[in-house]
């Protein structure tokens, strides 16, 4: 029982908060509040017809209205804010509040309804319901309905497209009720068809591939600038990521094992390796010329008798020296 309490104790708090927004902005023309609860306190936005009354000179007017809020129906920070009415014709806590208004400085409830039909049904609206109960004519209670057009009285119809709005006319002879119904132009109803024509639908599904494809092109754009990025921004890393800001070490790297000492001849004899040799002086050398190639004359040809002593056999050699 203690959640069912929860939900019925908030419900009456939402309630009276409605009631006191009511009288507090009536010159302003109320139209109706939303309340939701938010991470960072409570936001009450106002739908008005005149924002200008709610606000104040330099906001004064909202200040007090939120300080009122917050410490009489203990909500936890709350933010008010103020929304215009589009069409005041199409409200129905408006139009409600004007026919009361008009009943209150003495207009005859036939003229009143009549008119308040009149003017919603040229707004736009697809039906609309007046209904004016209490001591209309005589001491006996009676009620009044003025409706035109389409109005639900039950179902899903009715809960999401008519709007109601109610107040009370104080008179002498007593107060009398008005009750205003509005269907949402917008409203499409279940029994309402539209058959097209061939040519008509053909046009309407290449609308809707059109429409399509220009979605997924778009989706498929978003996602490479997505990726781009993701790679502009893994290759910053890579060049000036966290290898890069490290400090250079100033000896030889070293490795898990630990590094033997060496003694001082063999330290001196490393360091003589690691000198580097003496550079021999370079030479300005200018642009390298090609070798010149002779041309070999040939040898003339020589008399038996002037021949080499090379040229003679060994075998003849022998035989001169015999002789």
């Amino acid at each position: 029982m203690a959640n069912e309490r929860k939900f019925v104790q908030e419900n009456i708090r939402r309630l009276l908060l409605k009631e006191y927004m009511m009288s507090e902005t009536k010159r302003a023309g109320f139209g109706g509040v939303d309340i939701q609860r938010t991470p960072m306190g409570t936001r009450i936005t106002l739908i008005v017809e005149r924002p200008g009354f709610v606000i104040g000179r330099k906001g004064g007017a909202i200040k007090d209205l939120t300080e009122a809020v917050q410490y009489t129906f203990k909500f936890d920070n709350p933010q008010i804010e103020v929304q215009e009415v589009d069409d005041p014709s199409l409200n129905a806590q408006i139009m409600a509040e004007k026919l009361a208004s008009s009943l209150e400085r003495g207009w005859h409830f036939r003229r009143a309804g009549h008119s308040t039909v009149r003017r919603i049904m040229q707004s736009g609206a697809k039906g609309c319901q007046v209904i004016i109960a209490g001591k209309l004519r005589g001491e006996r209670h009676r009620t009044e309905k003025y409706k035109e057009g389409h109005i639900k009285f039950c179902g899903e119809p009715r809960a999401q497209w008519m709007h109601e709005g109610y107040s009370v006319a104080k008179l002498k002879a007593g107060v009398i009720g008005v009750t205003v119904q509005i269907m949402d132009p917008k409203a499409k109803l279940p029994d309402e068809i539209s058959v097209m024509l061939p040519d008509e639908r053909k046009a309407e599904k290449l609308a809707a591939d059109k429409r399509d494809k220009e979605d997924a092109q778009r989706r498929e754009d978003r996602r490479q600038e997505a990726r781009k990025k993701r790679d502009e921004k893994r290759g910053k890393d890579r060049r000036g990521g966290r290898r890069d800001n490290r400090k250079p070490r100033s000896g030889p790297r070293s490795s898990g094992k630990p590094q033997e000492k060496k003694s001082e001849p063999e330290k001196k004899s490393a360091e003589k390796q690691a000198e580097p040799a003496p550079s021999e002086p370079k030479t300005e050398q200018g642009p390298k010329k090609e070798p010149v190639k002779e041309e070999k004359k040939p040898e003339p040809e020589l008399a038996p008798a002037e021949k080499k002593d090379s040229e003679i056999h060994p075998e003849q050699e022998k035989k001169e020296d015999e002789q």
